[in-house]
């Protein structure tokens, strides 16, 4: 038995798994990209300290910059494995309309909204409440501003950069 990816990912197991991979490394690129507006605002990077501290099981305080760092690089990776099953199932269910390069337009557009909204939902909802009464309390709103605008860039960097990793699949 042999499973394929629908539309232009239709093959072997073997080019599933390198587009899994490239969808994986597509959302590191985008977790880099994503440090930018992150590293601009005044709470950018609270996030990653908050999701860091409650996998260390620790105050956001105590969390240090390269555990923080790991967490948002890991979750970018994370969003992009996401992207690939969430894509592979919307390519299942979605006409083929358009495609750019290997990529089916409609599912991709699709796809990357879904795991924007997750990301930025699964943060602002259930890991920021989490942080603390102080955190929570006195910053919420703004972080989770910043948080929507950084999930957004990351939304755009996963819209051009799969794509072009995925050009000569």
């Amino acid at each position: 038995m042999s499973f394929t990816l629908p539309g232009p990912f239709s093959g072997s197991l073997e080019s599933m798994l390198v587009f899994v991979v490239l969808s994986a490394f597509s959302g590191f690129v985008a977790a880099l990209v994503m440090g930018v507006p992150m590293s601009r605002q005044e709470d950018g990077f609270t996030p990653a300290y908050i999701a860091a501290s409650i996998l260390r099981g620790t105050t956001p305080d105590e969390v240090s910059e390269g555990d923080a760092y790991v967490t948002h690089y890991g979750a970018g990776v994370l969003a992009g494995i996401l992207y690939a099953v969430a894509y592979t199932a919307l390519a299942a269910l979605l006409p083929p309309l358009v495609s750019v390069g290997s990529m089916l337009v409609l599912p991709h557009a699709v796809a990357t909204a879904v795991v924007v909204g997750f990301v930025y939902s699964f943060f602002a909802h259930l890991v920021l409440p989490r942080a603390g009464k102080r955190v929570y309390e006195e910053r919420s709103t703004a972080v989770r501003g910043q948080w929507l605008r950084s999930s957004f860039v990351f939304g755009l960097t996963l819209v051009v950069v799969l794509p072009l990793l995925t050009a000569g699949l």
